[in-house]
């Protein structure tokens, strides 16, 4: 596994943990059969590629791919019937999800009204 790889498995890993500790939907994760990265799969079987490259900058990365999982999360819940706000956002929940930031060299999940503390990505604490 070549370095650029590693680092996009590890933010991965940090984000699915956020995921895995506030989304009912778990996706399904296979290697992009195209080209590096994965694709998250939903129940219903639609899939979702997820891939960013580092560009040397902390936090960036992970940032991108928080981002693209929760493009898939607000798809998948939306299509489960469920409310398409992923990660709730404490301060307005059921109104709008948390935007992924890059704060001080950290990735973060942060209100996007400004009222709500930041969370680093890979920290949201469960709901379950």
């Amino acid at each position: 596994m070549s370095r650029t790889e590693a680092e996009f498995s590890e933010a991965l890993a940090v984000v699915l943990r956020d995921l895995r500790a506030q989304c009912s939907v778990r996706p399904r994760v296979r290697e992009d059969e195209d080209g590096p990265g994965v694709v998250l799969y939903a129940p219903d079987g639609s899939g979702h590629g997820v891939w960013a490259e580092p560009d040397g900058r902390p936090g960036v990365l992970t940032a991108e791919v928080a981002d693209q999982v929760q493009g898939w999360a607000v798809e998948a819940l939306w299509t489960a019937g469920e409310p398409a706000v992923w990660p709730r956002c404490p301060a307005h929940p059921d109104t709008h999800p948390l935007d992924a930031a890059v704060e001080r060299g950290t990735a973060v999940w942060r209100c996007p009204r400004g009222t709500a503390p930041t969370v680093p990505v890979g920290e949201l604490p469960s709901t379950e």
